[in-house]
């Protein structure tokens, strides 16, 4: 009975592990060679995040020119399947992103990466004006499309900051362009499935690219 109810375990084991990768979405641990690249970039020197609690996220996606393409999310182990789960249905829904890498293939320049509209997760980082770590620091926030959907902040001299400052353009969100991340949008509907919060719902700024979850 013990070797019968071993071999089922195992029999289990191999199926959900081949639920999870057979079709290219998979969660691993970091690597040395990814680790090594993300030495002095999004892991700095006085990094508080330890290695163990991130994991690599790979998926598939549809890019702007309506061709499949693989990402790869760094995130916090807390939400890496949330994150399978949520970009398996946009991929499934043929939901557009313009490009999914790690914010090190920028320097961890977050202006940079969003410029490129790349869509990323993991870096460490202090909210701008704070010494409060980002939920991107702690791998617990992703930004999708950052270009067609900027963060907008009114400053105390009524001058408004945006990121990246080429998003420009799409501060009005009354207005109808591609990519704009609304209430309807499927992005949107599926990480508050997920329990994220969306920037674009808060008050004292307007962050129309971010979902953040705390576990």
């Amino acid at each position: 009975m013990k070797r019968f109810l071993s071999t089922l375990l195992f029999c289990l084991l191999t199926v959900a592990l081949y639920a999870q990768t057979s079709d290219g979405f998979r969660i691993e641990t970091l690597s040395d060679s990814m680790f090594s690249r993300m030495q002095g970039k999004s892991w700095p020197k006085g990094c508080t995040i330890s290695r163990n609690d991130l994991r690599l996220v790979t998926v598939h996606h549809i890019d702007f020119e309506g061709k499949t393409a693989t990402g790869e999310i760094i995130c916090n182990k807390a939400i890496a399947q949330d994150l399978i789960e949520i970009f398996r249905e946009l991929y499934h829904h043929h939901y557009p992103i313009a490009q999914i890498h790690p914010i090190d293939e920028f320097d961890a320049d977050d202006e940079q990466s969003m410029r490129a509209n790349n869509t990323s997760c993991f870096c460490y980082r202090v909210v701008n004006g704070s010494k409060k770590l980002s939920m991107h620091a702690r791998g617990l926030a992703i930004d999708i499309n950052p270009l067609q959907n900027p963060c907008v902040k009114r400053l105390s001299d009524g001058t408004l900051k945006v990121q990246p400052s080429t998003g420009r353009p799409y501060i009005n969100r009354s207005k109808n362009f591609k990519y704009k991340i609304t209430h309807k949008d499927l992005a949107y509907r599926l990480f508050r499935k997920h329990g994220f919060t969306w920037g674009g719902n808060w008050h004292s700024l307007k962050d129309y690219q971010h979902f953040e979850k705390n576990p």
